[in-house]
């Protein structure tokens, strides 16, 4: 039993720094190389790396709001960890250790840049719906949203979550 809450812990964590990691390093090639510079196509009319600052939220919203940012992201990770302490070490709940992962990690990803910047480095475009300049973590909170969300839905029954409340 405290082997399986010790690879819980450990296993969340360490998908968090690998994924935190990767989001920091793309955000600093692409101020090393893209700052300044015009818009990168990865796929011509599809995909550009293109270089930009964002001081709000996804689509722009709330801009300079930076008092905000930082207590909704507090309460984001809080929450997520207090979940983290009352899930089940067993297997059938790894999915929704991952997703909590994948929100934590997009959280502290760009949470580091607000702290260190005031504003979040996007660098990933997608022409063919002239969508909102994002980024790594954005990715990471997305998907792990999406998944999330596939799970309470199609795979755990409404039982299988009583854990959060003992």
């Amino acid at each position: 039993m405290q082997r399986d809450i010790v690879y819980k812990f450990a296993s969340f964590f360490i998908m968090v720094a690998i994924l935190v990691g990767v989001d920091q390093w793309s955000k600093y090639e692409v101020m090393m190389k893209l700052k300044d510079a015009p818009a990168y196509p990865l796929i011509d009319n599809v995909l550009y790396f293109w270089y930009s600052e964002n001081s709000g939220a996804a689509f722009g919203i709330l801009q300079g709001m930076h008092v905000f940012f930082y207590i909704i992201t507090i309460a984001v990770l809080l929450g997520i960890i207090y979940l983290l302490f009352k899930l089940p070490s067993d297997k059938h709940y790894y999915p929704l250790l991952l997703c909590g992962g994948l929100i934590f990690a997009g959280a502290i990803g760009n949470f580091i840049d607000r702290i260190i910047r005031s504003y979040v480095v996007d660098f990933i475009y997608f022409k063919p719906i002239n969508f909102p300049i994002f980024n790594f973590a954005d990715i990471c909170v997305t998907v792990g949203t999406f998944v999330l969300f596939l799970c309470l839905v199609f795979v755990y029954k409404e039982n299988e979550l009583e854990f959060y409340k003992k």
